[in-house]
């Protein structure tokens, strides 16, 4: 019978935010996979866990979920868990996660802590819509693929960011995205947690005259709908009425389905779009 992947999440910052089940599960499983075992002995020493652990990260990511995989199938347990927050979340550990399942093997998660989460709850943005996008692309052109996606985004955006590349990403972001409100998460969880609401540029202000401590979570208001659909209008408008109805008939559309969906492309009555086309 296969073994069970447990993941485990762990804390961000604040060693209180340990779940009794975790600590529990961590002393329970045959082995721990973590993503760097000289970061994670502290956490197990501080909690008295004694389980071995074998490293699993983003250099030997496929090659030790294989191995892992093995040792499940072969009925071991292995509790899986990350330098801080919860596992498979901008994470190799969804290689894992998914060969897991593959094989038929159980897979269970453990809830806990997560800085995207606690971020988002604490940026005083909206929080009913939000995308994540951890960590933008190291490459040039993904990245400009990526940043020209955020900023047609309406729903609140979460990102991750390093202290040595905060101050260029908030350049991207405020040349990409234009002027939104943000809110810089960093901290979190620990005594000296800084939660700061601004905008892009008054944070880009900021930040090229302070240097930038700490891992970030950037909070980013999303494009709002009225603008969006002002933008939507306008780029309608571009085109001529014909070629609007043109595009839609393409699409299979009646007269009268393509009238009223040029009428509410356009912003204008569907009277408007008849006359023009009956009348002129």
């Amino acid at each position: 019978m296969a073994g069970t992947l447990y993941l485990c999440a762990t804390p961000i910052g604040n060693l209180g935010d340990m779940t009794p089940r975790v600590v529990e599960t961590l002393h329970m499983v045959d082995v721990i996979a973590a993503e760097d075992t000289r970061n994670s002995i502290k956490l197990l020493n501080h909690f008295g866990i004694h389980t071995p652990m074998t490293s699993y990260h983003e250099y030997n990511k496929v090659e030790k979920a294989h191995q892992l995989v093995h040792q499940l199938t072969a009925g071991q347990n292995v509790a899986l868990i990350t330098d801080a927050g919860t596992p498979a979340v901008s994470d190799p550990g969804e290689i894992l996660v998914r060969m897991c399942l593959e094989q038929g093997i159980p897979v269970t998660s453990l809830p806990g802590p997560v800085a995207c989460i606690t971020a988002l709850t604490l940026s005083g943005l909206s929080t009913r819509r939000f995308c994540f996008e951890g960590f933008l692309p190291t490459e040039k052109k993904e990245k400009e693929v990526v940043l020209r996606e955020l900023a047609q985004e309406s729903r609140t955006i979460i990102l991750y960011e390093a202290p040595h590349h905060l101050t260029k990403t908030l350049e991207e972001l405020y040349r990409t995205l234009g002027q939104r409100r943000i809110t810089l998460c960093r901290e979190l969880t620990k005594r000296f947690e800084t939660v700061m609401p601004t905008t892009l540029e008054e944070a880009l202000a900021y930040y090229r005259e302070q240097e930038p401590r700490g891992e970030y979570v950037l909070v980013v208001e999303g494009k709002s709908l009225e603008k969006k659909r002002q933008e939507d209008i306008a780029a309608w408008k571009e085109k001529s009425i014909e070629d609007h109805m043109e595009y839609y008939r393409s699409l299979g559309m009646e007269e009268k389905a393509a009238m009223k969906q040029v009428a509410k492309d356009r912003g204008v009555s569907r009277r408007e779009i008849y006359h023009y086309l009956h009348v002129e």
